[in-house]
């Protein structure tokens, strides 16, 4: 008897992931040390710009001003620093002019200008003591940051009678790119001790612990060496690198908690090790698989956007998810078979238990989960209306919402670049840089440039219109908006500007003119994106359940589980609130390409545990139990296990929040609320008690999606399909020798697995 049931028990894909796993660990291992050679020094060829769309108007200008008009795009600032002399002092003069002719001088600079030289009080400060040099660095993002690297050292400090600072925007990128570098070696460092605690304490045993950090470390290096072959042709945002290893870490073990803890449990019963393995890829192995993919859907909605600042997230989050997966469903079940029952060695917790029986806690935390699920479903009208009202309270904030660009404020205030934008801000008349330059095209006279010129200046909110600067047939001018550069009344002017007649071509750039084009950029794609996220996720919950209602309940619920999360984005980093405490700059705005970020990794996270518990929902509901008995069941057998991976997840959000760059703070925080939320309250109170309130109907499906699910859909059970919640399933289910159906468990082996549940 035991020969006819080894075949199903060990599937072809179990045989084929099994067959050698020495074999297959060492492939690994090799794989993994080419990964860390191919992806050695992604980071220094990664960007830290891409929020700005490069096919608007505001980018066309600008790549058109750097190339005919350098001068009029300096991204290198000195800030000459005269000290208590005047910076028209004949000395200060003389080595400031020694600065600038050294400067030109430089291999990779151009367009170098200064006060000394145009007199331009936009270039003096209004205290006359400091006084600006301009230039541009030439190249991409990495040769500018070379450039930059070399000739900062010869210039930064005392320079004869002045103290000299280095600024402007590639001094700005390139320092918050070695911050992050080292923000995120210091959140590993965090991270992977915490983790590791963390999951002895959720395993017991120290060998089960190590094996979701393996699948963690294979996922990140693996990604990493595939975003440095993307740099090779496609421009990467340093910022990916703080999601790959949050979501490295936190996929890989919230793959590798569910794949161990259903190991376990088939071990529990008394499987042998190869059987326990072949059961737990058609069951927990499914899960994962579904939840890969509902995860990478999100993040793959990114790439609907022209920003390469959110492609980048794609690209990283997409490779980490699936290789967190393939990690989990080829690597995983290899190293179990030959572990076997030495899985459960090291049990830390038995240092802990002395003194008091051993095996209590564990039943009791399983008990302690069903008994929530009873008092949620009695009272579910109560739950469902108050977590509903609650997150919707901590969601208003963000009505309240002004979107802005990244600026040197994202770096610590100690960060030289941000003292140096800082001053300008503060001390120089009219923001230097942030004006707004119109490029014009096209054959023109003096005459006809003046009268352009008057018509500018003539448009509320604008303070000062300089130019014309001509160069045959192109020519620019700046124009000087009344308060802050992207406030309201300067995305205004864009608008204005752009709609003045003129007998030239004209483009607007600057940077309200990138925030303007960002915006509605965004706004066109985001209507596109949502669809295609709703949509999928819609399908592929529907394949996992087969019923209609169900999809939809995930969908809302997961969007209402983000509301607290950008509610606090908006009262913490926009308003200000424990900027103290948490060490940032506020602008009182945020980046408008954030938020789109934080939702579709919070909504892909949400997801993740939202098909653990419903899979185990559907197989209970499968097995022959009622709708409230499943909900009951579900939520008792991995209630902890979602608690548990989601304080994991959070502890590395909350390390990767730990970064000096407020935008990766914000990232990190945020996710890690998001995260929270849902596996403590959405899962536990609002899921269930939706659950009940819509009863039988919750399964309900119409014949022809029905008999597609039947012949398409998969599910954390075995290969027979049987309509949901019917008498007919539950005796499908037992004809079936794998089948945890209520006729093949007796009391004993429910009560093991209870107890290996609670555990892990």
């Amino acid at each position: 008897m035991t020969e006819v049931n080894e075949g199903p028990r060990v599937g072809g894909w179990t045989r084929f992931v099994t067959a050698r796993p020495r074999l297959a660990l060492l492939a690994a291992l090799v794989l993994t040390v080419l990964a860390v050679l191919a992806g050695g020094g992604v980071a220094d060829r990664m960007g830290s710009g891409g929020w700005e769309d490069p096919d608007a108007e505001s980018s066309y200008a600008t790549k058109a001003l750097e190339r005919e008009f350098p001068e009029a795009q300096p991204n290198l600032l000195l800030l000459v620093d005269a000290g208590d002399a005047s910076v028209d002092d004949p000395a200060v003069a003389a080595e400031a002019g020694r600065l600038a002719e050294r400067l030109a001088g430089e291999r990779g600079v151009t367009g170098v200008g200064s006060y000394w030289q145009s007199r331009s009080p936009a270039l003096r400060a209004e205290d006359g003591h400091e006084a600006l040099i301009a230039a541009r660095l030439t190249g991409d993002e990495t040769a500018m940051g070379r450039t930059l690297d070399r000739i900062a050292p010869s210039f930064r400090g005392e320079q004869g009678v002045v103290e000299v600072r280095v600024g402007g925007p590639v001094a700005v990128r390139h320092e918050m790119q070695a911050i992050i570098q080292e923000d995120l070696l210091r959140a590993e460092l965090i991270a992977l001790p915490v983790t590791l605690v963390l999951l002895v304490m959720v395993f017991g045993s120290a060998v089960a612990a190590l094996l979701p950090l393996g699948i963690g470390i294979v996922a990140i290096l693996g990604t990493n060496a595939v975003l440095r072959g993307l740099t090779e042709f496609t421009d990467v945002s340093v910022f990916a690198m703080n999601l790959t290893t949050a979501l490295g870490l936190g996929l890989a073990i919230d793959y590798a908690l569910f794949i161990v803890r259903r190991f376990r449990e088939e071990l529990s019963t008394g499987a042998e090790p190869l059987t326990a393995v072949g059961t737990t890829l058609r069951t927990a192995g499914r899960t994962v698989l579904f939840s890969a993919l509902t995860v990478a859907v999100s993040l793959a909605a990114m790439l609907l956007f022209p920003q390469y600042f959110l492609r980048s997230f794609a690209y990283a989050g997409i490779a980490v998810v699936l290789l967190a997966a393939a990690a989990a469903l080829i690597l995983l079940p290899a190293a179990l078979v030959l572990l076997g029952h030495r899985v459960n060695s090291l049990d830390l917790r038995t240092l802990l238990r002395r003194g008091r029986p051993a095996g209590k806690r564990p039943d009791e935390e399983g008990a302690a989960w069903g008994r929530a699920a009873t008092l949620v479903m009695r009272r579910a009208p109560f739950f469902a209306l108050g977590t509903t009202a609650v997150l919707v309270l901590l969601g208003l904030p963000f009505l309240g919402v002004r979107f802005g660009t990244a600026d040197d404020r994202q770096l610590p205030s100690t960060a030289e670049s941000h003292t140096v934008q800082q001053h300008i801000r503060e001390g120089f008349p009219g923001s230097p840089g942030g004006g707004l330059d119109v490029l014009a095209e096209g054959p023109a006279t003096q005459a006809q440039y003046a009268a352009y010129k008057e018509r500018v200046a003539a448009l509320p909110e604008v303070v000062r219109v300089d130019g014309p600067l001509v160069k045959g047939d192109t020519a620019y001018f700046t124009v000087l908006p009344e308060g802050e550069a992207v406030d309201d009344p300067a995305q205004r002017l864009v608008g204005d500007l752009r709609a003045v007649d003129a007998p030239f071509d004209t483009s607007v750039t600057g940077a309200a003119a990138v925030l303007v084009d960002s915006k509605d950029a965004l706004g066109d794609r985001i209507p596109a994106a949502a669809a295609f996220i709703v949509v999928v996720t819609l399908l592929l919950v529907f394949l996992l359940t087969g019923s209609v209602l169900i999809p939809v309940q995930a969908v809302v619920l997961n969007a209402l589980s983000l509301t607290a999360m950008f509610g606090a984005v908006v009262w913490v980093f926009q308003d200000g609130h424990l900027s103290g405490l948490l060490g940032f700059t506020t602008t009182g705005s945020i980046e408008t390409t954030l938020p789109v970020l934080m939702f579709c990794v919070a909504f892909g996270l949400s997801m993740d545990y939202g098909v653990f518990l419903l899979s185990r929902i559907k197989e209970e509901h499968d097995h022959g139990g009622d709708h409230e008995q499943a909900v009951r069941h579900g939520l008792q057998r991995t209630g902890g296990l979602i608690t548990a991976a989601a304080v994991i997840l959070a502890v590395v959000m909350v390390a990767i929040g730990t970064s000096r760059v407020t935008n990766t703070k914000m990232l990190g925080l945020g996710i890690a609320l998001a995260v929270l939320m849902d596996a403590m309250i959405v899962r536990s109170l609002l899921v269930p008690s939706v659950m009940r309130l819509t009863g039988r109907a919750t399964w309900w499906a119409p014949g022809p999606l029905r008999r597609f699910h039947e012949r398409f859909g998969l599910s954390e059970g075995e290969s027979v399909r049987t309509p949901a919640g019917t008498a007919e399933a539950a005796a499908g289910s037992a004809t079936d020798p794998d089948k945890e159906s209520a006729t093949g468990h007796d009391k004993e082996t429910e009560g093991a697995r209870d107890t290996v549940e609670a555990r892990g």
